[in-house]
C-alpha cells in the first residue's frame, strides 16, 4: 500500500505542468549514479580474512560499529551487529587501535590478539555522566563532549505528551517557545530567532527553502510526530556544520529507522494508535508496520488528523473579560456575506483543518560496512484558515470574509549511503541525496467582496550532502563534508469572481518569471582531546550562494528592473572548550558565528505584511551574521540528580530588518486596493540578544522524580533601541513524575510571563487585535499526564491539560490556546 502511494504522489508532481521538475530530476539521477558507483568502489575492499570478535567487558555483549585501524597505515575494519570484523590485509607485526564513541580507545598488538584468540573486551568510557547521544556534528557524540546546549526529545516522552503536531511536540517540555497564527501552525522561537533564522533538518536533509520567510513560519507541521523516533534542538549558531539559516539553532528530527533481523526468517512488527482531544474535537490515528530480513528491512507509517474548531479557555481576568472571545464571524449565506453572532464565543470559528502523512523507508546492507536506505515522506493538508487575519477589523467591522492557506503539500525522496570502512580518508562516510517538492498557496477575500485573490508558490529542491568522520590517533577526531543545494521556484496569481467565475490578473507574491537559488559549501570540524578531562572543539565553513529572479509582467507594477541577481559568500567558525573535572561536573564555553544568506523571500517579494504596509524587493541585500558567546555549567549524579545552566550573548550584524523604503521614488503605493506604506528587508540592523536557561531534574527515589526549567531572553535593536520581534517573555515549567508498576503519571505546571504593550516590538504593536491594552498577559496552566501499560502490547494514555480552563494567548500568537483539554489515546504494538 505504501509503495503504491509513493508512486502516485511522485508521478503527480513530476507530471504537473507548472512544476517542471525534469531539470532537477536529471541531476537527481546523476547523484544516485555517483552514489552507487562510489559504493561499488568501496565494496572492493571487502574480502575474506581473519575474523575478530569485540565485546563489552561488563555485559559480555557484542559491540557494533567498532572501528579497527592498524596504527600508521590506512588498513581498517569495522564490526558488524554480532561484534565481528575481518582483518583483511593487516600486518602480523602491527598494532591495532580499537575505537567506539561509547568505549575507551584501546591499542593492542596483533601478536597479542592471537594469544587472546581474536576476542577483545572494551571498557565503557563514560561512567560519571549520562551517555546521551546527539548530532551536533551530524554524527553521534556524547553530550558531555560538546559545548553546545542541546535538548532531546525521546520517543517515549513524545508518546506520553501526546502532541497533536510536531510544533506541539517541541513546546511540550517548555524549553522551546512556539507561536501560532492559526490552529494548523506552529512557529518555534529559539534564542530570539524564528522562521528563516532557524534550520529544520529531517533525517539529515535541510527543509529550509528559498521562500522561507522572516515572519512566522508553519512548515514544521509537515513533519509527523508519530513517525519521529528522536529529535534534538541544538541551541545557538550552528552554521559550521549545518550552513545558512542556523542563526538561533537547529531542529534535527530523526524518523524511525527499519532494523535488520537477527535470524534468517522474516520478522514482522506493527503498531499504531488512536487519539481523541476534546478542546479541538480532534481525531487522529497512526498505523505502522516493519518487515525485517538479515540484509533488508522496510518501515511504513500512515497518519491522519482531523481538527474541528478550537475551544479556548473560559476563565479570564476581570480587567479583560472579553479578550479572545469570538463574538461574531462571517458566513456566506446564499450570495451574501453575513455577520453572525457566535452563540459559543469560546469556539474560535473557523479554525479546524485536517492533515495526513505517509512515510516509507527501505534499508539494505552489503557486507558489514555498507548500507543504503531510501525514504519517501509525504504530507498534505486541507485548507487552513488563518485565524489572526479573520479577526482583523476595519472601522470596527470584520475585514476579511475569507483568508486561508491552501493545502500545504510537502514531498521528499531521499537516498542515503553509509560506509563504515576505515581508510586513509575516512572511518565513516555518509552520502545523502534528496529531492523535495513543496506547494503552498494563500487565498483571501474582503467582507462583501466578490473577488477572491489567489497566490501560489511551488518549490523544487535538490540537495547533496557528503559527511565524513575520521579519527586521528587517540586524541583527535575530524569531521568534514560538502553540501550542495538548488531551489527552483515558480509563482502564479489570479483573481476569481466567486459569482461569475471570471478570472483576472493579480500580482504574484514573488517574481512571476520564476527564481533560482543555489548554494555550495564545505566544512571542517575537529575535536581534540587535550587530556582525559579537557576537550577542544573547533570548526570552519565557507558557503557560496547565488540567486536569480525574473520579472516578466509589469502590468500591475512597473519595476525599475526586470531581473535580480545576487551572489554572496560567507565564512563562519566556532571554538568551544569542554572541561569534565569528574564527579559528574561539566563546564563548557563556546564562541561561534552564524549567518543567513538572503533568499528569494528577502529580496524579491511583494506582499502586505500588515494592514497599510507593503513589502517590496530589495536588490542590495547581503548576508546577516550572528556572533555568539556562551558558557554552561552542568552536574549529573547518575540516576539521582542533574542540572544544566546556560548563559549566552549574541550580537547580530547587518541584520535583515523591515524598514521604510521607496518604490520608484514613492514611499506609498496601492496594493490590493489599499494605499500602503512601502517597506523592504534591509541590512541596516545591529542587535543584541542575551539570555539564560536553567533545567534541573531530581530523582527523589525509585519511580519518583521532579523537574523544572526556566528560560529568559532579552533582545534589542541597537539602531532604534527597540525590542526584537521574536523574543518571547520568560517561560518554563515545574513538575513531578511517578512510575508505579504499569502506571506513569506526571503533574506539570507550565507558565509564561507578560510583556507590557509599550515594551512590544513595533511590528507587534501594529497588531493590537492580538493583544490586550496591557500587552501580553502572564499565565500558567496545570496539567496531568497519565500512561497505563495494559500489557506488553497495549497501553492507554489519559491527559488533562489546562485543568483550570484558563484563557491565554501565547506571545505573538493570532489564536488563543486550548482551554480544558482531555486527551485519550490507545496504543498497540505487535
Amino acid at each position: 500500500m505504501a509503495c503504491g502511494i509513493s508512486y502516485i504522489c511522485c508521478k503527480q508532481d513530476l507530471n504537473s505542468s507548472n512544476a517542471k521538475p525534469f531539470f532537477v530530476y536529471s541531476q537527481f539521477q546523476f547523484m544516485i549514479r555517483f552514489t552507487i558507483g562510489f559504493a561499488l568502489f568501496i565494496l572492493t575492499f571487502s574480502l575474506k580474512a581473519q575474523t575478530i570478535m569485540v565485546i563489552d567487558k561488563t555485559t559480555q555483549k557484542p559491540i557494533e560499529l567498532v572501528t579497527i585501524q592498524e596504527r600508521g597505515t590506512d588498513k581498517g575494519a569495522v564490526t558488524d551487529k554480532a561484534g565481528r570484523a575481518k582483518l583483511k590485509g593487516f600486518s602480523t607485526e602491527g598494532e591495532l587501535i580499537f575505537r567506539h564513541p561509547s568505549y575507551r580507545a584501546t591499542l593492542i598488538k596483533y601478536k597479542e590478539l592471537v594469544r587472546m584468540g581474536f576476542r577483545v573486551e572494551l571498557k565503557e568510557d563514560i561512567t560519571e555522566m549520562d551517555g546521551v547521544v546527539v548530532s551536533a556534528n551530524r554524527w553521534e557524540q556524547y553530550q558531555e563532549e560538546i559545548p553546545q546546549q542541546i535538548v532531546e526529545f525521546e520517543k517515549e516522552d513524545i508518546a506520553l505528551a501526546e502532541p497533536a503536531t510536531t510544533a506541539d511536540m517541541l513546546s511540550s517540555n517548555s524549553q522551546v517557545f512556539v507561536q501560532k497564527s492559526q490552529l494548523g501552525g506552529g512557529s518555534p522561537m529559539i534564542r530570539g530567532f524564528a522562521a528563516n533564522g532557524l534550520l529544520i533538518v529531517i533525517d539529515g536533509v535541510r527543509m529550509n527553502n528559498a521562500v522561507y520567510r522572516s515572519g512566522n513560519l508553519q512548515n514544521i507541521i509537515s513533519l509527523d510526530p508519530a513517525s519521529i523516533e528522536k529529535a534534538e534542538v541544538v541551541f545557538g549558531p550552528s552554521s559550521v556544520v549545518y550552513g545558512s539559516d542556523a542563526l538561533g539553532g537547529v531542529m534535527d528530527f530523526h524518523t524511525k529507522e527499519p532494523s535488520f533481523s537477527d535470524s534468517e526468517y522474516l520478522g514482522i512488527s506493527s503498531g499504531g494508535f488512536g487519539r481523541y482531544s476534546s478542546a479541538s474535537g480532534a481525531i487522529s490515528g497512526n498505523y505502522n508496520i516493519e518487515f525485517s530480513l538479515p540484509n533488508f528491512s522496510s518501515f511504513s507509517s500512515v497518519s491522519y488528523r482531523k481538527f474541528s474548531d478550537l475551544r479556548t479557555g473560559s476563565r479570564r481576568t476581570d480587567e479583560f473579560p472579553d479578550f479572545g472571545k469570538r463574538l461574531e464571524y462571517i458566513e456566506r449565506q446564499g450570495n451574501t456575506d453575513i455577520i453572525v453572532q457566535n452563540d459559543k464565543p469560546n469556539i474560535q470559528r473557523p479554525s479546524g483543518y485536517d492533515q495526513y502523512n505517509v512515510l516509507q523507508k527501505f534499508k539494505w546492507r552489503l557486507g558489514s560496512f555498507m548500507d543504503f536506505s531510501y525514504s519517501f515522506h509525504y504530507s498534505g493538508s486541507s485548507d487552513i484558515h488563518r485565524y489572526d487575519r479573520l479577526i482583523e477589523k476595519e472601522n470596527n467591522v470584520l475585514k476579511n470574509a475569507e483568508w486561508y492557506y491552501g493545502p500545504q503539500l510537502w514531498q521528499m525522496h531521499a537516498f542515503q549511503s553509509n560506509f563504515t570502512y576505515p581508510n586513509t580518508f575516512f572511518d565513516r562516510l555518509r552520502l545523502t541525496t534528496a529531492i523535495q517538492f513543496v506547494e503552498e498557496s494563500r487565498h483571501d477575500r474582503r467582507f462583501q467582496s466578490e473577488i477572491l485573490r489567489n497566490r501560489k508558490e511551488k518549490v523544487n529542491i535538490l540537495s547533496l550532502n557528503v559527511d565524513a568522520y575520521k579519527s586521528l590517533g587517540f586524541s583527535n577526531e575530524l569531521y568534514y563534508g560538502l553540501e550542495m543545494a538548488t531551489n527552483k521556484v515558480e509563482f502564479s496569481a489570479f483573481t476569481e469572481n466567486i459569482m461569475t467565475k471570471e478570472i483576472g490578473a493579480l500580482s504574484t507574491r514573488y517574481p512571476d518569471g520564476g527564481s533560482d537559488y543555489s548554494s555550495a559549501a564545505a566544512y571542517l570540524s575537529i575535536k581534540n582531546n587535550l587530556s582525559s578531562r579537557l576537550i577542544l572543539n573547533s570548526g570552519v565553513r565557507y558557503t557560496f550562494t547565488k540567486l536569480k529572479s525574473k520579472f516578466e509582467d509589469d502590468t500591475l507594477y512597473n519595476f525599475p528592473y526586470n531581473e535580480i541577481k545576487l551572489s554572496n559568500g560567507a565564512l563562519t567558525g566556532n571554538l568551544g572548550l569542554v572541561f569534565n573535572p569528574g564527579n559528574g561536573w561539566k563546564f563548557n564555553t563556546l564562541v561561534s558565528s552564524g549567518f543567513r544568506a538572503p533568499n528569494v523571500d528577502d529580496v524579491a517579494k511583494v506582499f502586505d505584511s500588515e494592514p497599510g504596509a507593503v513589502v517590496v524587493p530589495n536588490t542590495e541585500a547581503k548576508p546577516e551574521y550572528s556572533y555568539n558567546v556562551e558558557y554552561g555549567i552542568s552536574r549529573s549524579i547518575k540516576d539521582k540528580f542533574s542540572f544544566n545552566f546556560v548563559n549566552y550573548f549574541s550580537f547580530l550584524r547587518d541584520a535583515l530588518v523591515r524598514r521604510p523604503f521607496t518604490f520608484n521614488g514613492q514611499s506609498q503605493i496601492e496594493y490590493d486596493d489599499v494605499l500602503s506604506n512601502v517597506f523592504a528587508e534591509q541590512n541596516v540592523g545591529e542587535a543584541y540578544i542575551w539570555g539564560v536557561s536553567l533545567y534541573g531534574n531530581w530523582n527523589i527515589q525509585k519511580g519518583l522524580s521532579m523537574n523544572a526549567s526556566i528560560t529568559y531572553t532579552k533582545g534589542e535593536d541597537k539602531i532604534n533601541n527597540e525590542p526584537l520581534r521574536h523574543v518571547p517573555p520568560i517561560f518554563g515549567e515545574a513538575g513531578m513524575s511517578m512510575t508505579q508498576g504499569k502506571l506513569t503519571s506526571s503533574f506539570l505546571i507550565k507558565f509564561n510571563g507578560g510583556i507590557a504593550f509599550n515594551d512590544l516590538a513595533p511590528s507587534e504593536q501594529a497588531k493590537p487585535h492580538l493583544y490586550t491594552a496591557d500587552g501580553v498577559l502572564p499565565w500558567y496552566t496545570i496539567n496531568i499526564y497519565n500512561s497505563y501499560k495494559l500489557s506488553d502490547y497495549y497501553s492507554i494514555n489519559f491527559n488533562l491539560e489546562n485543568i483550570l480552563d484558563t484563557h491565554y494567548r501565547p506571545y505573538s500568537s493570532g489564536i488563543s490556546a486550548p482551554g480544558l483539554n482531555a486527551v485519550i489515546s490507545f496504543r498497540a504494538s505487535f
